[in-house]
């Protein structure tokens, strides 16, 4: 990965490492691969040490922003870069699965949308992962790409984090249809006032659209704060209890 796109990937995924205690622990960070018609799509899945032999485990799904399109990989995996990632992901207490959107690619591209599904169909096999509790999280365009996949995949994940997102949809009513097909859903969304790249009002016309079918919303709005707003997502002690606090019915 480009060096000065390190921190901004490492920044929207502190959202999911800030809550728990060190340890000494590392678990496995794997490269696996699934098949979405004649091409063989590579991902990275983290499995942690006490949760390796579980039949509960809770996933959490993470897409990556614009910057992180291509292969081989979002995360290191070898040397010190590896260990420290491998040291981090231990604390979320879950499964975390890594797409790599392809480039010139979207999370709303079919091609990516299968893509991704396969790869939650494949760990949720392959390590006895809890159907009831798949979670879906997404920054900036993966952000985008939590609205699109939960709207097209309703009932299949147990809760729903976009941070700094918006809707996929380019003509007509951009958020009703997909508040529709989420529901009741949890959701809990993050936008920065002044985001210069994701304009607020996507995320607020989306919490609009899903308060008025009576959804299940979390709306966190920063004064000031621009499309880096994972920097305050981090400060929400309370995100990722909640998230795996959920469960599908």
């Amino acid at each position: 990965m480009n060096k000065r796109l390190w921190p901004l990937f490492l920044g929207g995924l502190r959202f999911l490492l800030h809550f728990a205690t060190a340890n000494g622990n590392t678990g496995e960070l794997l490269k696996r691969s699934v098949i979405v018609g004649d091409n063989s799509y590579d991902y990275q899945v983290f499995v942690p040490t006490k949760l390796a032999d579980s039949r509960d485990a809770p996933v959490i799904v993470f897409l990556h922003g614009i910057g992180q399109r291509g292969t081989g990989g979002v995360v290191a995996t070898d040397g010190s870069a590896g260990k420290i990632v491998r040291h981090y992901l231990e604390k979320v207490g879950a499964i975390i699965v890594l797409p790599q959107c392809r480039a010139g690619m979207y999370w709303s591209t079919p091609e990516m949308d299968q893509m991704v599904m396969k790869e939650v169909d494949d760990v949720k096999a392959s390590f006895k992962a809890n159907a009831r509790r798949i979670y879906l999280t997404g920054v900036s365009m993966g952000g985008y790409g939590v609205w699109h996949l939960a709207s097209q995949h309703p009932g299949r994940f147990a809760a729903l984090v976009s941070v700094c997102g918006g809707s996929s949809l380019q003509t007509g009513d951009r958020f009703t249809p997909i508040a529709k097909m989420i529901g009741r859903t949890p959701v809990w969304i993050f936008h920065g006032e002044v985001d210069k790249v994701v304009p607020v009002t996507e995320s607020r016309q989306m919490a609009v659209a899903l308060r008025a079918i009576h959804g299940d919303v979390h709306y966190n709005e920063y004064p000031g704060v621009g499309h880096n707003v994972w920097m305050k997502v981090i400060e929400e002690k309370q995100l990722v209890p909640w998230l795996l606090k959920q469960r599908l019915p």
